[in-house]
């Protein structure tokens, strides 16, 4: 999966791969920094979780030789694709990197034959609304209900 290239806008180079244990912490920091950290979705869980499942996927793109620079994590059901958590240094918004993040998740996903890819935002983030609109996501006609099956 991995993935490098000179970005012809920057003259970088870029290598997606998937997360390895060493990757962790620098994930999770990542996140942190990029505002996805949420106290009730423990970062460690989902990471461990997504790296078990052969459903699931948590790529991340080390930039220049620096790693861990952005991540994406995709999974299927069977049915459909989702993405979550993708991030990028607050440093290096606006290069190009989640563009290529999410191209990256949607390769992970058509290897697997799935045709439709679907995700979450928050609708109060405007910001990263407009940046999935650019891709060619659109608002769907669905409520999305949710059910915690734990405390948390």
């Amino acid at each position: 999966m991995s993935e490098s290239h000179p970005d012809s806008a920057d003259a970088v180079r870029i290598a997606i791969r998937p997360a390895e244990d060493g990757d962790v912490a620098a994930v999770i920091d990542l996140w942190h920094r990029a505002g996805l950290y949420r106290p009730w979705n423990p970062p460690e869980r989902d990471i461990a979780f997504a790296r078990r499942s052969p459903h699931c996927a948590l790529l991340v793109a080390d930039v220049d030789g620096r790693p861990v620079v952005a991540s994406v994590m995709v999974g299927e059901d069977g049915h459909r694709g989702w993405v979550y958590y993708l991030a990028v240094d607050p440093s290096g918004q606006g290069r190009g990197f989640g563009r290529r993040m999410m191209a990256a998740a949607e390769a992970w996903l058509r290897a697997r034959g799935i045709w439709k890819v679907q995700l979450l935002v928050r609708r109060e983030n405007g910001a990263v609304r407009g940046f999935y609109d650019a891709l060619g996501f659109e608002t769907g006609d669905v409520v999305m209900m949710q059910k915690w099956l734990e405390p948390h």
